[in-house]
């Protein structure tokens, strides 16, 4: 890592440092409480700080939760597609694609907690709940978009047979999402089976 060398440049790391650990701290305070529950002078307990040096980087709780998601979004993305660019055919891809998602919910649970959190509770500036964000653009998150132009390229490739892509993307997302937040079948089922379980149903969904 690059020495900073001059005193704006320690000063912007100091102030990105202590981003990360505001960050780290709303993650933690979501985990532990949830976002209802969750407001500054809680995450800044938790980060050892006051509330007001909080309020100095963002404005409110809003604006901190909004920057959390962006990060956890990135974050969750980089790791998925990471693994699935590793792979060649469109078959390798889509099992990385299923193993990689539910190995980072497996690997970064309070992570994976937190963005949910967000996303069922909290509200744009326009007062839309995140989930409902979708419903009122025509664009998609990418990770969803990703998984789609997979499922296409398979197709084109002659690896998966003709089925509506909207469709499986949606019922691969869905059984994805729901390991984490279906807690009798985390109770029955290990995520290591239930991953391999999961990928070979849907090898068998959508092969040629």
């Amino acid at each position: 890592m690059k020495e900073p060398n001059n005193q704006n440049e320690k000063l912007s790391f100091i102030a990105e440092a202590r981003r990360e650990q505001m960050i780290e701290a709303a993650i933690q305070t979501l985990d532990d409480i949830g976002y209802v529950n969750a407001s500054l002078a809680q995450i800044a307990k938790r980060a050892g700080i006051s509330t007001a040096l909080i309020s100095y980087h963002f404005t409110d709780k809003n604006d901190l939760m909004n920057h959390l998601l962006q990060k956890l979004v990135e974050k969750s993305t980089a790791y998925i597609m990471e693994r699935v660019n590793q792979e060649s055919s469109s078959t390798d891809k889509l099992k990385a694609f299923i193993l990689a998602s539910l190995a980072y919910q497996g690997t970064h649970p309070a992570r994976y907690t937190a963005l949910i959190e967000i996303v069922f509770n909290a509200r744009t500036p326009d007062n839309i709940p995140y989930y409902k964000i979708n419903e009122n653009d025509d664009d998609e998150d990418l990770i969803m978009l990703e998984l789609v132009q997979l499922l296409h390229e398979g197709q084109k490739q002659g690896e998966f047979d003709h089925f509506q892509v909207d469709v499986m993307a949606n019922m691969i997302q869905g059984a994805i999402g729901e390991y984490m937040l279906n807690f009798a079948i985390t109770k029955k089922v290990d995520l290591e089976t239930y991953s391999n379980e999961l990928v070979k149903l849907i090898h068998r969904a959508v092969k040629k």
